[in-house]
Formats: structure tokens, sequence, C-alpha cells
């Protein structure tokens, strides 16, 4: 298949897989632009793949995530002793990618006197790296992406005019996944058999929450698609997942309101049967649930064993009762907190970025509750990183 990792049937992408196909072979500079998560880099690899120069090298350099005093020695190499630190000579992006494609991602972000620079070395068609008075010819495929506006940089004077028409020969533009609503679908089940867990079956989405995907509208794009299925993928492995049994807090943002109700599509009178049973543990602590047999005590909400059968989460029946005494609802649910985390850091073995997708939470966020809390990891760290 020419194009394995472009999912989808839209207009919008059938669109794009013509583009990528007239441009393929042709040897000019391509500027691919799209918000943060639409794939730019699979485009660009696309182009390689399918292009004359696909034998050869596709080196691709993140222009935003290399610190500003080394981008032009990734980019054009150095010799030995070129600054502190330089022991020995090393080839830049340039001369790796030399007969094969370089993919420049995130252009908008260079400095501008790395700009200049850049656009100099375009022109001759040649670098010279840093220590050195060697001028060292290329024959590279120049391909560039960037998520901002270009035309509004070059305004504001932060990216050059110049740079711009120099990159900006062949343009080709990605759709935001709002944009590719039919392409949603395909998308799910593309995700959910990757992530599936080992000796699981990937999950599946009813219709009412495959119908609230589809008609969020997705910030971060595939990324965020990806990040999502990943998520339920390992909370809910093998299930069949619908909107009404999963708490709102693992769900994007945008796709409940302040109140917590979904903004999409009314909830089922009832879960289905063969979905997990997330729904009664919410309602135990919110209050929400219908009537029936009272917690007596609000114990542990224990994780089963990952060779435990699904459900994954052993919720209780029914709603607490309050005692005729009161209760501190803050250190109740504070309780609660604790003991999610804690069996949060067990599972993903102490590593915090696994922990806060397990639990729907930024890292930064889950990074406080764990030093508000006092929790450790199972390793016992003095403290989180």
């Amino acid at each position: 298949m020419p194009f394995p990792n472009m999912i989808g049937q839209s207009a919008a992408l059938e669109l794009v897989r013509g583009m990528i196909g007239t441009l393929a072979n042709s040897s000019s500079t391509v500027l691919i632009t799209g918000e943060s998560g639409t794939g730019k880099e699979l485009a660009a690899q696309a182009l390689h793949i399918q292009g004359q120069r696909k034998t050869s090298q596709f080196v691709p350099i993140n222009c935003g995530a290399i610190p500003k005093d080394l981008i032009e020695s990734e980019l054009f190499g150095h010799i030995k002793g070129a600054y502190t630190g330089a022991l020995t000579d090393r080839r830049g992006r340039f001369e790796m990618a030399d007969g094969g494609t370089l993919f420049l991602d995130e252009v908008g972000e260079l400095p501008l006197d790395m700009q200049v620079k850049l656009l100099r070395c375009l022109q001759e068609r040649s670098v010279v790296p840093l220590g050195s008075n060697r001028s060292i010819p290329f024959d590279v495929r120049i391909v560039a992406a960037t998520n901002r506006d270009l035309d509004e940089e070059v305004a504001a004077g932060r990216f050059r005019e110049d740079l711009y028409y120099r990159l900006n020969v062949l343009p080709l533009k990605l759709s935001p996944l709002r944009e590719r609503r039919d392409d949603i679908p395909s998308l799910l089940a593309h995700f959910s058999g990757k992530f599936a867990q080992e000796g699981a079956a990937p999950v599946e989405f009813a219709p009412d929450l495959l119908d609230a995907l589809q008609h969020y509208d997705w910030p971060g794009n595939i990324r965020e698609l990806s990040n999502l299925v990943d998520r339920f993928s390992t909370l809910f492995a093998g299930q069949k997942l619908s909107l009404r049994s999963i708490p709102t807090w693992l769900l994007p943002k945008g796709l409940v309101k302040g109140n917590s109700d979904v903004v999409w599509s009314p909830k089922p009178a009832r879960a289905m049967e063969s979905e997990p049973d997330i729904l009664s543990m919410v309602q135990a602590i919110s209050g929400d649930g219908e009537a029936g047999d009272p917690l007596q005590d609000k114990g542990r909400l224990d994780w089963p064993a990952a060779s435990e059968p699904t459900p994954r989460f052993d919720a209780p029946a029914g709603r607490p009762v309050l005692p005729s005494d009161g209760i501190s609802l803050k250190d109740y649910l504070m309780d609660i907190e604790r003991d999610f985390i804690q069996q949060a850091l067990e599972r993903s073995q102490g590593n915090v970025s696994k922990a806060s997708r397990l639990l729907g939470l930024q890292r930064t966020t889950l990074i406080e509750k764990i030093n508000k809390l006092g929790l450790k990891s199972p390793a016992e760290t003095d403290q989180v990183v």
C-alpha cells in the first residue's frame, strides 16, 4: 500500500493522497502545513517513499526540539574542537540525508539568526560545518513542515520572507480531524487494534460513544485520538464501551460540559450488559445512582489483578449511605483519590507518565497530587520527577 499509515477515505484525505502522488517525484521543496497532530511527518514520509529518492535516507529533525545553541551543529555538523565538548567530527543532517530527503519539522520554530544560515545553505546547496572553512555540497530533497501560519509570522517579523518563499515552492495542506469526521471510525478501529492489550480483543465503541466522538472537534487531532484509544485499551481491555459507561474525567474535556452532562447524544436508559460497570462506581461516589443495596462502608475500590477477567472495575452497587452523624465529604473523596493514585503508581511500576494516563490527568497535576498526599511509588523514590 502506498499510504499504509494514512487511515481513512474522506474527501479531504483523498485530496492529500492525490497531491502526494503528484509531488512525490519532484525534487522541489515541499512545505507541509497543518495543525499539530494532523500527521505532517507521515505525509513527508509518504512523499519520500513514493519518490525517486526512496532508496536513500529519510532524515527528520524537529527544529523546535533542539536547543538554540545546538541547532546549527545538528543541521550542518561540526569538526573536532569547534566548541567546548566537540571531541570528534560530526556530520550534520544535511550530509546524512545526501541523496535522500531531509524533513525540517516545525521549521517555524527556528530563531531568526538560524533562518539566515538555513536560507544561505538552501541557496548555495552546500553546508559549512561549525569550525571548518570547507564547503560540502549536498543533494537533498527538502520537505519542511509547520503548524504556524507563516504568512502571519512573516508579517510579525518572526519569520524571514525570503526563506518562506524558498520553502513554499510546493504547498501541501493537511486538514484537521474535525474536517475529516468520516475517517474517525476507521481511525478508532486502527488504533484499537494497535493498542489492544496482550491476550485481549481490541476495545469496541457502542453507537452512542462513536457518535459523540465523531461530533467532537479534536483540538489535538489524530494524536489526541490515538492517546484516547490507548487510554481506553489500557483501562477497559477487550470491552465494548458506551458513552454512559465511561466517567467524564476519562473523556476529552471538550466532550463534556462543566456539569458533566454529555455534549452530544443523550445517554441511553442503561449501560449495555457487556460494558464495564464504571457508572456504578461514579454514582456511588457522587450520589447520583439508582437506589439499591446500600454500601455499608466506603472500603477500598480495588483494581483487579491483571490475570482476573473483565470487567476491569469491580464497582460497588447502589449508593453509599450517609451516616446519621454526617461525614467529611472532603476527607472521604481524598481517601478515594489517594487510593486510586496509589494503585495507578503500583500498576505502572512507579512510572508517573503511565500513571497519569491511567488516571486521565496531566503529568504535572498528578505530581502535585502525589506530593500533596504524601504518596510514594513502589520503588520508594524520595521524590517524583
